[in-house]
């Protein structure tokens, strides 16, 4: 947020200055600004600061930062309509009372806009709520100054929206429980987890770690602030709408009480967000723990186990993440799960039709964008031979659109032309009468895979084997 001086010189109160109120006579103190820095040197001073979090989220520079996570995040507005380019104006001239309003616990948060996404499976939507960007200034402001503080509570076994963790280390997190003897695993399934965290519960949970009742009056009127689907207001109570910046790091705190409770029954597990598989060394032992996790879960987290979707099974035999695993030579191994593979062809074959009217610049680059960003998340798979299968059927699809293209029969001729094909076989393929489909098969001599790799598109198993981390 680009505050003026003006806004915050009578309101804002700094750091500084609660420093010097905590101790009048360590000077030394006035220049500490990091909030870690704090709670290493002066357990007192930490103390003082979770009580009053308030102001440490509402410090210029935390907004400031705040404003440029969300500007870059780009996204769609909420309900009041408006965009990323009107955010910053909006909050140069209304800075000074909205500050006011959330320090005096007047501000009222707006119910977030109701997007429905397709699931894989059919006919199921995942709803996400999409908060106004002024709210997701002040969320972000939030869970900026709250992951500092609960990522020294959340557990080693938990990797989903945390800082320098991700998907990559979860799945090898698993690798190295199957390679020392827990082959069967709890798939865990949370039913419509997001929108079944009971507020009571959440509340109870923060507030044994923020003392700051403003903050969580503040919070419970983002988790209160209700829903508008299809022009209607919904009330929220409960669930964690998914969208906003705030709703991964709840879900964390919410489901880290699970983590909790699997750690001290001694048992191992990954867990990224929502996906949670527990390992054990049987198939027996994997009932047993189920048997007796479930009443933890649903009768003191208030959360709702999926029984139809939550499998004890071989290890083998789950999705995890995108990724299914299996064993060589002793050891596990991943591949893509078939489900992937299929979703990822869906969309090769949506970049690759020849009804959209792209040039072939931005086919390719859109190509290109789609099949790097799917390699760097598949790169720990072991799939050279399924690279290398797709890349041939994406380079038939690409010799059909350039044959789309190619209409008139002197277009043929002037481009074959310049593919140095010989006159008789110019003759005969720029008369050709068959379908694109079917000429591109015949093009696999003429338009080769050395002919698309200089005309710039992407080669799928020439990425992944330059970034494969397996």
């Amino acid at each position: 947020m680009n505050v003026t001086k003006d806004g915050f010189k009578n309101r804002q109160l700094h750091i500084e200055d609660y420093l010097q109120i905590a101790s009048a006579e360590q000077k030394g103190y006035a220049e500490v600004f990091a909030h870690q820095r704090i709670t290493e040197n002066n357990d007192i001073v930490a103390n003082f600061w979770t009580n009053n979090l308030l102001e440490l989220i509402l410090r210029r520079d935390n907004l400031n930062k705040a404003y440029l996570k969300v500007k870059s995040n780009k996204g769609a507005g909420g309900i009041d309509g408006m965009q990323v380019d009107e955010l910053l104006p909006f909050l140069r001239k209304n800075q000074v009372e909205l500050i006011q309003q959330i320090r005096e616990g007047k501000y009222k948060p707006n119910p977030v806009r109701r997007v429905e996404i397709p699931k894989e499976e059919k006919g199921k939507v995942r709803n996400l709520g999409i908060p106004t960007l002024v709210d997701r200034v002040i969320q972000q402001a939030i869970a900026q100054e709250l992951t500092p503080i609960f990522e020294e509570q959340f557990s080693e076994n938990s990797y989903g929206f945390r800082p320098n963790r991700g998907q990559h280390d979860a799945l090898k997190a698993c690798q190295r429980n199957v390679d020392e003897g827990h082959k069967y695993v709890i798939s865990m399934d949370f039913e419509k987890f997001f929108d079944k965290v009971n507020h009571s519960k959440l509340i109870q949970v923060l507030s044994q770690t923020i003392k700051d009742g403003k903050v969580i009056s503040l919070i419970h009127k983002y988790l209160n602030a209700g829903v508008v689907s299809k022009g209607f207001f919904e009330r929220t109570e409960e669930g964690v709408p998914q969208g906003g910046p705030l709703s991964p790091l709840l879900g964390n705190i919410m489901l880290n009480e699970l983590d909790k409770e699997l750690e001290k029954r001694g048992h191992r597990f990954v867990r990224y967000a929502d996906d949670c598989i527990i390992f054990c060394k049987s198939r027996k032992s994997a009932h047993r723990t189920l048997k007796n996790i479930v009443p933890y879960i649903e009768d003191k987290l208030f959360l709702k186990v999926n029984q139809n979707k939550t499998t004890v099974t071989h290890v083998s035999k789950i999705k995890y993440l995108g990724y299914t695993f299996y064993r060589n030579k002793g050891k596990c191994r991943l591949r893509v799960h078939p489900k992937s593979i299929q979703k990822m062809k869906d969309k090769l074959r949506d970049l690759t039709d020849k009804k959209k009217s792209w040039s072939n610049k931005i086919r390719r680059q859109k190509l290109k964008e789609y099949v790097r960003g799917w390699i760097n998340y598949f790169s720990l798979a072991d799939m050279k031979m399924l690279m290398n299968e797709t890349d041939e059927w994406l380079r038939r699809r690409i010799r059909a659109i350039y044959w789309k293209q190619w209409k008139r029969v002197k277009t043929r001729y002037k481009m074959l032309r310049k593919l140095k094909v010989p006159e008789w076989k110019m003759h005969e393929l720029a008369n050709s009468r068959k379908g694109c489909w079917r000429m591109a098969r015949v093009l696999n001599s003429v338009i080769t895979k050395e002919v698309i790799s200089r005309l710039g598109y992407i080669s799928m198993s020439a990425y992944y084997l330059k970034v494969c981390g397996n």
